[in-house]
């Protein structure tokens, strides 16, 4: 029987959840966001319907995302909505419960981790494994992490960045800081309010991060047309945006990126430093896909930085491989229960 049982890999992302199953590859993904009702606290809807749903509820109706900065900030809507990912990647009739491993930040508390595994079981699961993040980045990015080299992988998502030296399988320095996607929207809607006095939501600001945004100041400046609430009139407004001015605003969120990225090749032993100078740094992530990032921590560290094929499916690629050959990757997982 035990050869039957389903098994799931999930990305627990702050933004979007991913779930892998080891036949079919990426089989959902989709934003991490819970819409529910105020009266009787009933799950309404899960994902891309909570997403639409966002800036747009009456009062009876809260959407929010119940993942902050990568960990559980509400348990009961995080389990709901992985018992629906879970039902939803299964298909309504199973026999068996499935096996799932997830994917959490490396800086998470035990107490964090304990929630990740609690809720996961409640949601379903026979059996949950955790794996850190940027290990199961560096699997799904194809790094040979189980050889006596070192890696560096930096992964950076909607909540969080995370950063790791990996080298026999494990982790042997890391840090990770609460900055992501969420952290340039908020700083793009903040420097548009204070340079043109206009009011935009987060889901403009995210279309401008995707549709102008760069790290570095591009030489043919991009240019959006951005409409929102003027602050003044309180009437609806139309305004030029530029990569420039998405430059200004994320400029002190990618600097925080940079010195946690310093940090940790301070904190490298020299023998595996020297193996990152030859590799380079690998990134994945959904945010890693910013125009110029690479370039940036490439001129910041002087060490290549290369984003990974698929870099917003690593992480669930990683967890799917681990959960199909477990055996083999023993040392790079934290709990099981």
């Amino acid at each position: 029987m035990g050869i039957l049982t389903p098994k799931l890999g999930i990305d627990l992302g702050t933004t979007n959840i991913l779930v892998h199953t080891p036949k079919k590859g990426i089989v959902i993904n989709e934003p991490s966001v819970v819409a529910i009702s105020v009266i009787d606290k009933k799950v309404l809807a899960v994902g891309r319907e909570a997403k639409e749903m966002l800036g747009r509820t009456p009062d009876t109706i809260v959407a929010y995302r119940p993942l902050k900065d990568g960990v559980i900030a509400d348990y009961r809507t995080t389990e709901a909505m992985l018992r629906y990912f879970i039902n939803k990647a299964l298909g309504g009739f199973r026999i068996l419960r499935p096996e799932v491993m997830v994917a959490v930040p490396a800086g998470i508390t035990s107490t964090e981790r304990r929630a990740v595994i609690d809720a996961t079981l409640a949601a379903g699961a026979k059996a949950a494994y955790i794996i850190k993040e940027p290990v199961a980045a560096a699997i799904g990015a194809n790094i040979p992490i189980g050889n006596a080299s070192g890696h560096m992988i930096v992964d950076i998502g909607g909540g969080t960045a995370e950063m790791a030296v990996i080298s026999l399988g494990g982790v042997v320095t890391s840090t990770s800081v609460r900055i992501g996607g969420n952290k340039f929207d908020a700083a793009i809607m903040e420097h548009v309010r204070k340079k043109y006095g206009l009011a935009i939501g987060d889901r403009t600001a995210e279309a401008v991060k995707i549709t102008v945004g760069s790290a570095l100041y591009l030489e043919e400046k991009l240019m959006m047309e951005v409409r929102g609430r003027d602050m003044m009139s309180g009437l609806p407004k139309t305004i030029n945006v530029t990569s420039d001015d998405v430059t200004d605003a994320i400029s002190n969120e990618l600097d925080g990126i940079i010195s946690a990225l310093k940090n940790v090749l301070q904190n490298t032993p020299p023998e595996l430093a020297a193996d990152i100078i030859d590799r380079g740094i690998i990134m994945s992530g959904g945010s890693c896909l910013l125009r110029n990032l690479d370039q940036l921590i490439t001129r910041a560290t002087g060490i290549p930085a290369y984003v990974a094929d698929e870099a917003l499916l690593c992480v669930a690629k990683g967890t799917g491989i681990v959960l199909e050959n477990l055996d083999a990757y023993k040392r790079s997982i934290l709990a099981t229960k």
